[in-house]
């Protein structure tokens, strides 16, 4: 049984700056063990226990006043946050230390910038998520997240001036469905009214191109092999997208969290088994999966079990 790890897999270039600023203040606090992160810092909970034995402690702004003025470092993480959190940590005088994804923080400005010109702002996301709480924050709460063309239809009210973006991990076919439903719908409100109105629609595509430009390279790469075993944390939004790429392209394809969950049904008559995952997946880890393979598997296939 051959088994290899996909080479477009791993951290993307956010996450590595992420986990790049989280190791040198750890490093830089060694000794007091200063050092705190707002919430998972990345959703992988490999590189999470990895960074925690290095000293790295998570919290919430609950947690801010505990720590007031007690010469702490609080990392923002990728996903952002939003301005509220920057002023509770001036408030308690705790220290910012900001990896937020660039290319969130950009997402964020032209968000606000929109927002401060009377948009209605509308989301593809997911409400709760991380990134989108950031978003959300910076523009007073009043962003209408939608998850699909159905929520869309139901909460946009498209007489307005109305501007369309994505969070950074979703799947781009559907927030193209959303796009051009909502355009369909403006171009119907013309219509019916029989008048000129004032109707105006913009479409960001704000999806992280890290993410939506490994689809076709991973669908190659599960169609050349015969199993996938798909490793990325449960939480994680990209690690949910890009599963269900490689799974539409192989259905042997097997999403995991942990070494403990692959099965050896899985890899039945398996010549060659592929390891893939999210940008937020360590390279480590997908290793310790390839040596766990061959270690344990790799007589399966010769074996015609």
């Amino acid at each position: 049984m051959n088994v290899t790890i996909d080479k477009n897999s791993g951290f993307c270039w956010g996450v590595v700056r992420t986990v790049r600023i989280a190791e040198d203040q750890l490093a830089a606090e060694r000794e007091n063990r200063n050092v705190y992160v707002l919430g998972p810092i990345i959703h992988n909970p490999k590189e999470i226990e990895r960074l925690e034995a290095k000293g790295l402690k998570t919290i919430t702004v609950n947690d801010f006043e505990g720590l007031a003025n007690q010469g702490v470092k609080v990392i923002v993480r990728a996903h952002g946050e939003p301005p509220e959190t920057y002023r509770q940590a001036w408030k308690n005088g705790i220290e910012i230390i900001d990896a937020t994804c660039p290319v969130v923080t950009k997402l964020q400005e032209r968000v606000r910038k929109f927002y401060d010109q009377g948009f209605q702002v509308v989301v593809f996301g997911k409400k709760d998520h991380a990134e989108v709480l950031g978003v959300r924050g910076v523009v007073n709460d009043e962003a209408i997240v939608v998850k699909s063309v159905d929520e869309a239809m139901a909460q946009v009210d498209v007489s307005r001036r109305t501007v369309l973006f994505s969070q950074t991990t979703m799947d781009r076919p559907t927030f193209l469905l959303i796009r051009d439903a909502l355009k369909a719908r403006v171009a119907e409100l013309v219509v019916d009214t029989m008048e000129n109105i004032a109707t105006e629609f913009h479409a960001k595509d704000t999806i992280c191109g890290q993410v939506s430009g490994r689809e076709d390279q991973l669908a190659a790469f599960a169609r050349a092999n015969d199993v996938i075993i798909f490793a990325a944390g449960k939480a994680s939004s990209n690690g949910k997208v890009l599963y269900d790429v490689a799974r539409a392209a192989n259905p042997r394809t097997y999403f995991i969290e942990d070494i403990s969950e692959i099965k050896s049904e899985w890899l039945e008559s398996a010549m060659n088994v592929g390891i893939s995952g999210a940008t937020s997946t360590p390279q480590w880890f997908m290793e310790e999966i390839r040596d766990h393979l061959r270690n344990n598997f790799v007589n399966l296939s010769s074996m015609g079990i």
